[in-house]
């Protein structure tokens, strides 16, 4: 942790001129992660429409100005979402006052168990100012599909689970994708990332 404000100092000591060749904000579409993947050159997610609990339309331009990590679930999910889910929590906290402007955005593969209530009351369960959305059945394949998101049941007994992609995808303030953070990352080398997209933007 005490590496971060570190880290900063270094960076703010660079200057305008060095921190705008390392921008993307700028004309570079380079960035440097030590653990996640550059995304800078992929677009994935710009025209996404789902709703939040309260039937809010969302699109990626309700969070400018934030920095939206947008993760792929559904709540009934045994392991990778909530671990997901609890590691965005530590990593916020890692990133000190920078954490303020993380959002993360869970969107559902599961709406038709996952009603409004439930995912409402599922993210919150993590942080408050987590954002639960959903679509309709064809909305949810759509946004997937525009994320590149692979999901698929799979029968379990009388129910079912879902197998998905883990990835988490993290934009600037400005609405560009920019870092893909793995399942197997810890909070600490998220975190690390999370601000290395902050910095420049």
């Amino acid at each position: 942790m005490n590496d971060f404000p570190t880290r900063r100092r270094v960076l703010a000591g660079m200057g305008i001129l060095g921190l705008g060749a390392l921008a993307g904000c700028g004309d570079s579409n380079t960035l440097s992660f030590k653990y996640g993947k550059d995304l800078s050159n992929e677009i994935l997610g710009r025209t996404f429409r789902l709703k939040d609990p309260q039937g809010n339309e969302k699109t990626l331009s309700s969070f400018r100005g934030m920095m939206p990590m947008v993760f792929f679930g559904f709540t009934q999910c045994p392991a990778v979402c909530p671990t997901t889910l609890a590691r965005a929590v530590q990593a916020k906290k890692l990133m000190g006052r920078d954490g303020d402007r993380l959002q993360v955005i869970f969107i559902t593969l599961d709406p038709e168990r996952d009603t409004p209530e439930v995912l409402d009351a599922y993210v919150k369960l993590f942080d408050p100012t987590f954002v639960a959305l959903r679509g309709t059945l064809e909305q949810t394949a759509e946004v997937a599909k525009e994320f590149k998101v692979f999901y698929e049941k799979v029968p379990v007994g009388d129910t079912y689970t879902i197998s998905h992609t883990s990835t988490s995808y993290v934009y600037d303030s400005r609405g560009v994708l920019r870092l893909g953070l793995s399942h197997s990352l810890t909070a600490q080398e998220c975190a690390e990332d999370l601000l290395t997209v902050m910095e420049v933007c």
